[in-house]
């Protein structure tokens, strides 16, 4: 910590505040909740005082610091502020009321946020019993960085300016993402207004390609992510491990279909580094006729509402692991089909927007590393 500062334990400037009540029926309770790594208080769910196992749920207040006993060495602790401020907590969430005339609540708050103080409580659970609960008034034994008061509020006035500026900036990320999407999908309503419509067995029919098992050999098995999200790698296999599963090969440009999540969108285009790795029996793999339709524009529609109703009506099944999508309806799928030209003109635009997109999140990342930069920097740097 910063030299320049003295460090203190928490003790010192804040005590355990219990605000215990029993639970009346009838009465209306917001039940507070922490996120882990320092991401803050929240109302987690409203109940009636009828509808809990605690004999006393305890009231918080705000600039009250919280800690969630189990998980306090993942982070979960922070400072209430407003919009929790009268929220209630189980004996599992100890609060502390801060003396103001040394320890600026924002100051705490930001200090929650840092894995300097996570580790320290990570310390103080160990060879403790129940899960490495962190006993209430071990959390006083933390040490915090504690300069003048008027120092802790330019700091606090400084970081908390950055964190509205990269949350006003996260906002505008995310409002271009949104905005290309719209746009995307009004340009993709109006190509295929009117279109001609194939049967997917006639643009895409389903293509298997047993792969024959050799007990010597290693295969690169592929995954569908579920809402679009694209194929993924799954751990190696063997084939002397292999007993009762079936693989088919899958080639690039294969429109690959998770058949026990397609209908939540477990689907995607295979690329070039996917060609020949293989998928269990549960993946399906449709083959694009490329003189009347592309993978990407094809992909594209069957994400759409109206692609994944169709994806959802031709897998049957009342319960989620049951939906398993039938081979014979997907051939009946009905796809709208411009012209050749068009489908690519969509697909380099799509194209556009996927970089765009990329750009976005890498921005994103950006942005959600710079405040434990700034943090350790102002906090904790000599």
């Amino acid at each position: 910590m910063n030299p320049r500062w003295p460090s203190v334990p928490l003790g010192e400037v804040a005590s355990l505040k219990w605000r215990g009540e029993i639970p009346q029926v009838g009465k209306k309770y917001r039940l507070v909740g922490v996120q882990l790594w320092g991401k803050g208080a929240y109302v987690r769910e409203t109940i009636d005082g009828s509808e809990t196992r605690y004999s006393q749920l305890f009231r918080v207040a705000e600039n009250d610091i919280i800690v969630n006993k189990i998980w306090a060495r993942n982070g979960s602790i922070s400072v209430i502020g407003r919009e929790t401020h009268g929220t209630y907590g189980s004996s599992e969430f100890p609060t502390y009321v801060i003396d103001r005339t040394k320890l600026d609540p924002r100051w705490m708050y930001w200090f929650t946020r840092l894995p300097s103080l996570w580790k320290q409580c990570e310390e103080l659970s160990r060879g403790t019993s129940g899960q490495n609960r962190l006993r209430p008034e071990r959390f006083l034994e933390v040490r915090i960085p504690l300069p003048p008061l008027s120092v802790q509020q330019d700091i606090v006035a400084r970081l908390d300016g950055i964190d509205r500026r990269l949350i006003s900036r996260q906002t505008a990320v995310s409002n271009i993402d949104a905005d290309l999407s719209a746009t995307l999908m009004a340009v993709f309503s109006r190509i295929t207004t009117g279109a001609p419509r194939s049967l997917m067995r006639t643009v895409a029919p389903l293509v298997r390609r047993p792969v024959e098992i050799e007990p010597e050999k290693t295969y690169h098995e592929l995954g569908a992510r579920s809402f679009g999200r694209g194929l993924f790698d799954k751990p190696l296999l063997k084939g002397a491990n292999l007993t009762w599963q079936k693989l088919f090969r899958i080639e690039n440009g294969d429109l690959v279909f998770s058949n026990i999540k397609a209908w939540e969108g477990a689907f995607a285009v295979a690329s070039a580094q996917d060609h020949g790795k293989v998928g269990s029996h549960r993946y399906l793999t449709c083959v694009p006729a490329t003189d009347k339709v592309t993978p990407h524009f094809l992909w594209y529609y069957l994400q759409t509402r109206e692609g994944i109703n169709q994806v959802q009506a031709a897998s049957p099944g009342s319960a989620d692991r049951n939906r398993t999508l039938s081979q014979k309806r997907l051939e009946q799928i009905e796809v709208p089909l411009p012209s050749l030209e068009v489908q690519r003109w969509f697909d380099q635009l799509h194209d556009k927007m996927v970089f765009v997109r990329a750009r976005s999140k890498e921005v994103k990342a950006e942005l959600d590393q710079l405040i434990p930069a700034v943090l350790a920097r102002e906090l904790l740097a000599a």
